[in-house]
């Protein structure tokens, strides 16, 4: 090819900024971007970790006065009623002492359970041999003594007469039916039970939790094990005026700075903490932090290096790109058709030229297609598609790709690509014939197919719960605020599964599984074919959003899925028919509701009120004159 047929180069492009200048401005705005990048990702998570860890303290807190309630709760049940059997009868002493037995086995928390009289002697006892210790200087025997109050008092940690540990009693007055002084009913438990459960959580060296009276003396704190010590004034105060709270402070104990989050038992003036130190809480944290910091320096040689590079490439820019620019002129047609099939077609479509390869791909020999239309092998669906194609050829500059099933020599199918642009004399460019690189894609194409099948479900699996079938909570908290936004009429049902903790239980948690997906199918067959989403919430909690049903519409539907659940007949005895029920509150959008939050906010309140006022019911909140809402949800989850 002549030199001058090339296209011309500028002799030198204006030198606007110089190479290094360049590679040092991209250095520098790729640093500050990681590094900015590094900052807002530490600050960001750091705020997430600090957000998780109150939660996780706060959620270990509930549980563990739940924990501590029911173990008082429990031995003060059975109290009761030896109380008020003492007042009016003297029991046989083997008999009673065979039921303070039964308690005691019954509780694993109860270390002994006895009866003392107005002289403090022992005169019933769980224990095998009945203890010949007097027990009239105790605090809690002078405090019943002096005192007609008949309810339950903790006691302080003591040294037990009969183990020699650290022990704490509860006890309950005894009053004869005349009014007088009858003695003291008391349980004890050992410090070892409360020790034995707090340590099955397994935290870090300096975590600690502690079990206190609302008047700030200890009953029992993990791991340190120091007993009958006060917390301070300013703590004490904290926990007589709020139930629960969370505060970073400074532990009596070990003196280190904690986050610490207490919450005082629903039914008994005891107090559970949980102490974290922050370097616990942010452990994760410090981790990701060192992995990003690893990945900043990894990252920010690269770009060194890259500049490195970039500065030297930059001086060979110009000789390479007018090398290129020679070569592409120069092997254009040469490497617009090397591929599987080369052909060669008149401008009526019929094969001038076929290369040998197509005997590979198709079967066929090249003298059998010559002088054959090309479209003779095109199969019937496709031939809109590579007519459309060809017809758009309109210069020899322009390439045409189209993807169609042909014919292999065996009549069975194949997918081809095939490439092709008019071809000509390169002096006066006139277009006389079609070149065309034809390649086998077939696998390509299966391929592509189970990549689409595979993201479709991988979308599908990315808002569908994999329990039970429903659109998960990703899904819900997407459709909710949009289907809010669009629609006047909306309502929306909050439903929960009554007593499923004690069936999960009970039953284990494959039957707790079963029995979730078995209400998920009620729920899918009352929205079926409906604009309705329905949607796991979370745990045992379902929520479906009606878009355009109104109130009284959507009591129908919740009550068709609140006695379908029913006639399945799944065993629940602690449940009030003893099978399975739900609980549901409806919310419907009226002129008063503000946005989408205060419709759950309202469903939410009318489920929790459903379960109050017995379970097995549907409330509407319309119906409600109003409440604390995430008191009901405290309390009757």
């Amino acid at each position: 090819m002549d030199p001058i047929d090339l296209p011309n180069s500028p002799a030198k492009l204006p030198k606007l900024f110089s190479p290094t200048a360049i590679v040092a401005a991209v250095v520098t705005a790729m640093s500050i971007f990681v590094l900015g990048l590094l900052i807002w990702k530490a600050v960001e998570a750091r705020t997430m970790a600090l957000a998780q860890g109150e939660r996780d303290i706060r959620n270990l807190t509930h549980s563990l006065a739940e924990h501590a309630s029911h173990s008082v709760q429990a031995i003060d049940v059975a109290m009761n009623a030896m109380v008020d059997l003492l007042k009016y009868q003297k029991p046989r002493v083997d008999r009673f002492n065979a039921a303070l037995r039964k308690t005691a086995d019954a509780l694993p928390q109860i270390r002994e359970i006895g009866v003392i009289d107005p002289d403090g002697n022992r005169i019933y006892s769980s224990a095998a041999e009945l203890p010949a210790h007097n027990n009239a200087d105790r605090s809690y025997f002078i405090g019943h003594r002096d005192s007609p109050d008949a309810t339950l008092h903790i006691s302080e940690p003591l040294q037990s007469r009969l183990t020699g540990h650290p022990t704490i009693v509860l006890s309950r007055r005894v009053t004869r039916e005349d009014g007088s002084f009858g003695g003291v009913l008391f349980a004890t438990i050992e410090s070892s039970y409360f020790d034995n459960f707090y340590q099955a959580f397994e935290f870090g060296p300096y975590a600690g939790i502690t079990l206190l009276r609302l008047d700030g003396i200890v009953l029992a704190h993990w791991p340190a094990g120091k007993w009958n010590k006060e917390v301070s004034a300013a703590f004490k105060a904290q926990i007589e005026q709020d139930r629960a709270g969370y505060t970073k402070t400074t532990s009596p104990f070990d003196g280190r700075v904690k986050y610490l989050g207490f919450e005082r038992a629903s039914q008994y003036p005891i107090v559970v903490t949980v102490a974290l130190p922050e370097a616990q809480v942010l452990a994760a944290w410090h981790e990701d932090l060192r992995n990003d910091l690893l990945v900043a320096v990894i990252l920010m040689g690269s770009v060194i290096l890259f500049a490195i590079l970039l500065g030297k490439e930059f001086a060979k820019r110009t000789k390479v790109a007018r090398m290129l620019r020679e070569r592409e002129a120069r092997y254009r047609l040469l490497a617009d058709n090397i591929a599987d099939v080369v052909i060669l077609l008149d401008r009526n479509g019929r094969f001038l030229f076929v290369s040998q390869s197509v005997e590979t791909i198709l079967g066929r020999k090249p003298n059998d297609l010559i002088g054959k239309s090309c479209f003779e092998f095109v199969h019937p669906d496709h031939l809109t598609d590579v007519a459309r194609a060809t017809s758009e050829l309109t210069n020899w500059t322009t390439t045409k790709t189209v993807e169609f099933k042909t014919f292999r020599a065996d009549g069975s199918e194949v997918w081809v690509e095939i490439n092709f642009k008019l071809a000509g004399i390169a002096e006066d460019h006139q277009a006389i014939e079609v070149v065309g690189v034809l390649r086998d894609v077939t696998e390509r194409r299966k391929m592509e197919d189970e990549l689409n099948a595979l993201n479709i479900r991988l979308s599908e699996l990315a808002t569908t719960d994999g329990l039970t079938a429903l659109a998960n909570r990703r899904s819900f908290d997407s459709a909710l605020p949009r289907e809010f936004r669009d629609r006047e009429q909306i309502s929306l049902i909050m439903l929960d599964i009554d007593h499923f903790k004690g069936f999960n239980d009970a039953q284990g948690h494959q039957a707790g599984d079963e029995c979730l997906k078995r209400v998920a199918r009620v729920i899918a067959d009352a929205t079926i074919n409906t604009t309705a989403l329905a949607a796991r919430y979370g745990g045992e909690e379902f929520a479906i959003i009606l878009p355009g049903i109104g109130e009284q519409d959507a009591l129908k539907v919740a009550e068709a899925m609140r006695l379908t659940v029913r006639s399945l007949a799944i065993a629940n005895p602690p449940a009030r028919r003893g099978v399975i029920s739900i609980s549901l509150g409806i919310a419907s959008r009226s002129a008063a509701t503000a946005d989408e939050s205060d419709l759950l906010g309202q469903a939410d309140l009318a489920l929790y009120e459903a379960k109050r006022s017995g379970r097995d019911r549907t409330v509407l909140a319309s119906s409600l004159a109003g409440g604390n809402h995430s008191a009901g949800r405290k309390q009757y989850a």
